[in-house]
Order: C-alpha cells, then sequence, then structure tokens
C-alpha cells in the first residue's frame, strides 16, 4: 500500500490486535478517551522517556526530575486560573442528549479552526451553517463553558474538594521552594517530570490523539528575567535547522515552513529569546531521533487569539501523519506568571537569591505528550503491503526489543546453544527469544512488533561458530563468527554502521562442507 494510501483505522486494529494500545476496562465496554498499554507499548514508550531523559534531563547538569502527586486541593487551581478558566465549549442535542465539543463541530463543517472562537461566535457559525447532531440530526443547544477538571473529595466525611491535575506543570510550581532549596539550585535551572494528567474531555477522538488520561514529559525552565536571551549553552545548538511558521506567514497564507538556524531566528525576533530557540533546537533534533523526516514537522507560533492570557510566546511542534497534523509538543513562554500567583494565594515567597537578591524568575515550558508522541511513531513506522504481514520500521533504539534470538529446530542441541547466547545478549542488549513455529513465523512476528535483527542458531553455528543475523528492513541475512556478534549489534542499534557496512566488514562465508548438516 504506498505511503499516501495508508489506512488509520488499519493502524489502529493492529495496535489493538497485538496488545499494543487498546482501551482501558475493555471487557466492561471500556471509557472513552482512557487506554491500556500493552507489554510491546510499554517497552516502545519507555525507549521514548528514556531518549526525553537523555536529552532533556541528563545531558543538562541543572535540570532535576520530580514525581509529583495527581490529586491536589481547589486552592490550587483557584490560584492557577483552572477554576475560572480550564474550560471547553460543550453543546447538546436536543433530541438526543449526546453532548459534543462546539469548536469541533465548526471545525468538521468548515474546515476552519474554530478553537480560539468565544461563545457566541460558535454559536453564530452554528446557526449560519445549520450544523446539527452528528448522531441523530436533531438541534442543538446554545454553547456553554464546561469546565475539564475531574473533581472529587478528601476524606472520610468529606468536605475537602480536590482535583485530579489537568496538567503535570503545577507540581513542578509548588515545589520550586523546596526543590531549588534542596538542590542548592542556582538559576537557570530546571525541573522536569514525566507523569499523568487528567482531563473530562467533552468528547475524546482519534484513538490516542485526544484522551481523558495521558503521559506529558514536562521541563519548568527557570530564569532571570534579565538573562531569557542569555542561554549559556545556546551556542551548542545556534547553528540547528528549524522550520517556522510565524504568525505573520499564517496572516499571509504561506503554507510552506520557514527554513532556518535556531540563532537566525533569535536574531531576527522570529523565536523572542534564546531559552525558547534553545528548547526548540533541542526538539528538533528529539524528533529527527524519533526518524521523523525534517519535510514532516515544524513549530507554529500560535495566534494571539490562541494564546494563553500569561504567555508572552508560544510555538507548537506539529507533525504531518496519515491521519493529518498532529501537535505532540508545546512550548510556552509563561513569565512569572505561575509563582507570582501561587506566592499571593499561599502567602508564601516563592523566590531564589540571585547575587544576594531575592528574584521571581521567568519560565519557560516545553511540554511534551507522550501519548501523541508514540502515536505518531506507530503511525509513520506502519508497513503494509510489501509482505503477508504488516510491520514497524521502528528505529533499532526504539524498538520493544534490540534483537530476537531462535534456534533454527527444538532439538539436536541447537535450543541449548541458542538460549546460552540469549542470555549473553539480554545482560548488553534488550532480547528476546522464540522457539515456537517455523523460522519464517517467528521473522513476521518479530517484523510485526518492529524488532530490527534476529539472530538464528542453526546446524553450521555447531561447525563454526557462526550465526545469521536477519535485517527486519532489507529482509537479508548473513553469517557472521559469535565473537563479532555483540559489536555488529551495538553499532547497527547506535546507528554507527549501515547494513551494507557491516555486510562489507563483518559477512563470514557459509561453509558449504558442513552446510544443513548435523553435528
Amino acid at each position: 500500500m504506498p505511503e499516501n494510501e495508508i489506512n488509520v483505522d488499519e493502524i489502529n486494529e493492529v495496535l489493538i490486535k497485538r496488545a499494543i494500545a487498546f482501551p482501558a476496562a475493555e471487557i466492561y465496554g471500556g471509557i472513552a478517551g482512557i487506554f491500556d498499554f500493552g507489554p510491546i507499548g510499554t517497552l516502545i514508550r519507555q525507549k521514548v522517556k528514556e531518549l526525553w531523559r537523555n536529552m532533556f534531563i541528563w545531558a543538562e547538569e541543572n535540570v532535576f526530575e520530580i514525581e509529583g502527586g495527581l490529586l491536589l486541593p481547589e486552592p490550587v487551581f483557584k490560584a492557577s486560573g483552572h477554576l475560572d478558566t480550564f474550560h471547553d465549549p460543550l453543546v447538546q442535542c436536543e433530541k438526543c442528549k449526546s453532548m459534543f465539543r462546539a469548536d469541533h463541530l465548526v471545525e468538521d463543517t468548515t474546515g476552519e479552526r474554530a478553537d480560539s472562537l468565544a461563545l457566541e461566535e460558535l454559536w453564530g457559525k452554528i446557526i449560519e451553517q445549520e450544523i446539527k447532531c452528528p448522531k441523530c440530526k436533531g438541534s442543538l443547544t446554545e454553547p456553554r463553558q464546561f469546565n475539564l477538571m475531574f473533581e472529587t473529595e478528601v476524606g472520610a466525611t468529606g468536605g475537602k474538594k480536590a482535583y485530579l491535575r489537568p496538567e503535570t506543570a503545577q507540581n513542578i510550581f509548588l515545589d520550586f521552594r523546596r526543590v531549588s532549596h534542596a538542590m542548592r539550585a542556582t538559576l537557570p535551572f530546571g525541573i522536569a517530570q514525566i507523569g499523568r494528567s487528567f482531563r473530562n474531555e467533552i468528547a475524546p477522538r482519534n484513538y490516542l490523539v485526544r484522551m481523558r488520561e495521558f503521559t506529558q514529559m514536562e521541563i519548568e525552565m527557570f530564569v532571570h528575567p534579565e538573562q531569557i536571551n542569555n542561554h549559556p549553552y545556546f551556542y551548542m545548538i545556534e547553528d540547528q535547522p528549524i522550520r517556522l511558521i510565524t504568525r505573520k506567514m499564517q496572516a499571509e497564507q504561506e503554507k510552506e515552513p520557514l527554513e532556518i538556524t535556531a540563532g537566525e531566528a533569535v536574531k531576527q525576533g522570529l523565536i523572542p529569546n534564546q531559552f525558547m530557540a534553545y528548547y526548540i533546537a533541542k526538539e528538533a533534533q528529539f524528533v529527527e531521533e524519533l526518524g521523523i523526516p525534517r519535510d514532516n514537522y515544524w513549530f507554529r507560533e500560535l495566534l494571539e487569539e490562541e494564546t494563553a492570557h500569561y504567555s508572552a510566546a508560544n510555538f507548537d511542534l506539529e507533525i504531518q501523519t496519515p491521519m493529518g497534523v498532529i501537535e505532540c509538543i508545546g512550548n510556552a513562554y509563561r513569565q512569572d506568571y505561575d509563582l507570582s500567583k501561587h506566592s499571593k494565594h499561599s502567602k508564601t515567597k516563592l523566590t531564589i537569591q540571585y547575587e544576594n537578591k531575592p528574584v521571581v524568575p521567568h519560565v519557560i515550558e516545553p511540554s511534551f505528550g507522550l501519548d501523541r508522541i508514540f502515536y505518531i511513531l506507530m503511525l509513520v513506522t506502519y508497513q503494509a503491503g510489501d509482505r503477508k504481514w504488516s510491520w514497524f520500521k521502528l528505529p533499532p533504539y526504539l524498538a520493544p526489543y534490540h534483537v530476537k534470538v531462535c534456534p533454527l529446530q527444538k532439538k539436536d542441541g541447537l535450543p541449548e546453544v541458542a538460549r546460552e547466547l540469549f542470555e549473553e545478549l539480554r545482560e548488553e542488549l534488550d532480547a528476546i527469544y522464540d522457539q515456537t513455529g517455523s523460522i519464517g513465523k517467528r521473522y513476521a512476528r518479530a517484523d510485526e512488533i518492529g524488532i530490527p535483527f534476529s539472530v538464528t542458531i542453526d546446524y553450521e553455528t555447531l561447525e563454526n561458530e557462526t550465526v545469521t543475523i536477519r535485517d527486519r528492513d532489507s529482509t537479508e541475512q548473513i553469517r557472521v563468527h559469535v565473537d563479532d556478534l555483540f559489536e555488529v549489534l551495538h553499532l547497527l542499534i547506535n546507528a554507527d554502521a549501515t547494513w551494507e557496512e557491516i555486510k562489507g566488514s563483518f559477512a563470514v562465508e557459509s561453509s558449504k562442507k558442513s552446510k544443513g548438516k548435523r553435528k
């Protein structure tokens, strides 16, 4: 099937069938917008998390990771503004009583963005376009605001109102004072978190794109406001190419992104400061590490009406997929809004010393949606039509397992040798063992979940200590000596050598004398 004809429903069915990602509480009908991730999905997501940590935490000397509570008291969200502003426009069918997001109905009908329209503007569009209930064609009520947070009460007798957090950011702001003191942090420094967030979406849709329970990977970078344009390591990324769609380009209906370096974007004022440009450049590197071609993604500057009142600038990373354009990373310059609000409401000083003076730092926030990134990865690596089975062309370092180890037969000592090699490999690599079914079916099962390499132990292995390595992408096989196997796999997995280079440097001739004979 050609790439532009990939059926998204087919991919979703594959993800469910192989227990990669599927509805939670499935046997009871599930809850829309909540998904479980099976063994393979969990392993791939862990690899994405590891890549993120490597690039955004462990590669930095001043970013500290926390794990905050999911349930927070009501005053937190009064201070943050979520109680007053965290809404979506809701309409209800007067006939079947189904509920929908008004902006989504307008967008689906007109093909134009509607998420920034006021309630009266949405109602005007609904009347003008004669939009009816998608289910029964009944008339719709006038839009009203619906708060997206899940509310509960804490304690045996109740009475203390709390909410499941709608974002991971608030934990970070609440923990700013304690973490900065405990870690002896100095500006600039960041606090990072990977964790679940919850939003009571009116109409969850598009599988893993819009969910009620989802995982964020987020950093709040605290910077002295006078140093916001002086990132200490900006020189390391200033030549990184990025693709931008600015507000001006959107106003002029220019659809092709502007190719520019991070450094030049700051010089021209297209990105407001070095700290935001630093993260945008690193996100470009991150997305390309995921295997997303540069032509398939860009950073879109949010329009004024899309930008939160507390933010001085917002850039979303958007990726072209078989499903359409999906936004998966948001960058916001939150200024000192959050710390100032929580300081006022809690009556606690949320400052840090800088040159012997208390400072309320400004905040740059890169926020990654793990579920969307995972889904995009599965969408863009899905392969169908060239084999009798569909498969995922995952980058080797993001595959659930690096290698599958297979004995050719379940007899003649082959399983014992294969098991011994498997145990050695799994000490350094993510390996899985499989001896069930024909070797062709085992290769197919490896392809189906994205395993890049399979190692087969056959009768020739018993003769000369060589094994067969099969490449998932080309389906080619070569023989290598067992002594070279670890080096070969490391080179391939880390993309330090191509398959063709490995063939030229490590492949050995099959022994015609012993080929196919049993010891």
